[in-house]
This record gives structure tokens, C-alpha cells and sequence, in this order.
């Protein structure tokens, strides 16, 4: 990984905090449905939040296809770059 997704990888995992219900070792690789147990509606809240941090708007279809936190990572730097 490059130096902005590991930036954003960071900025997730911030933004992440307030939305887990126990403290949880994040990775590029981690399952944002399995390993952080986030539902449906917790998932949607937290990807308001990355929206507004980064200034992006993901797509639904853009959403489903995301399971890990570097797998979202890359797409808001996909999404940036479009910006």
C-alpha cells in the first residue's frame, strides 16, 4: 500500500471507534462486517461519516463491493481522484 491509503486506512480506523462495541485490532485486512460486527445501519452511519471526512460520495453498488477496510480505503482514493 502507498503513502494516502495508508493515510486513509489511519482515518478510518478513527473514524471507526465510536461506531465498535469492544476494542479491535484494524487492519488493512479487516472484514468490516465479520471481524467489526457493524450491521447494516451502522455501516451505512459510519460511511456518512467517511463521506463528509473526505469530501466523497460512495456509491451503494460502490458499498456492497467493499469488505475489508483497505478494500474502502481504495475506494475513496478511486473516488478522490475523480474529484
Amino acid at each position: 500500500m502507498n503513502a494516502e491509503i495508508d493515510e486513509i486506512v489511519t482515518e478510518i480506523i478513527h473514524a471507526l471507534g465510536p461506531s465498535l462495541q469492544a476494542p479491535v485490532t484494524i487492519t488493512p485486512d479487516t472484514s468490516i462486517t465479520r471481524d467489526l460486527g457493524l450491521d447494516s445501519l451502522a455501516v451505512m452511519d459510519f460511511v456518512m461519516v467517511l463521506e463528509d471526512k473526505f469530501d466523497v460520495s460512495i456509491p451503494l453498488e460502490r458499498i456492497a463491493e467493499v469488505e475489508t477496510v483497505g478494500d474502502l480505503a481504495l475506494t475513496i482514493q478511486e473516488l478522490r481522484g475523480r474529484a
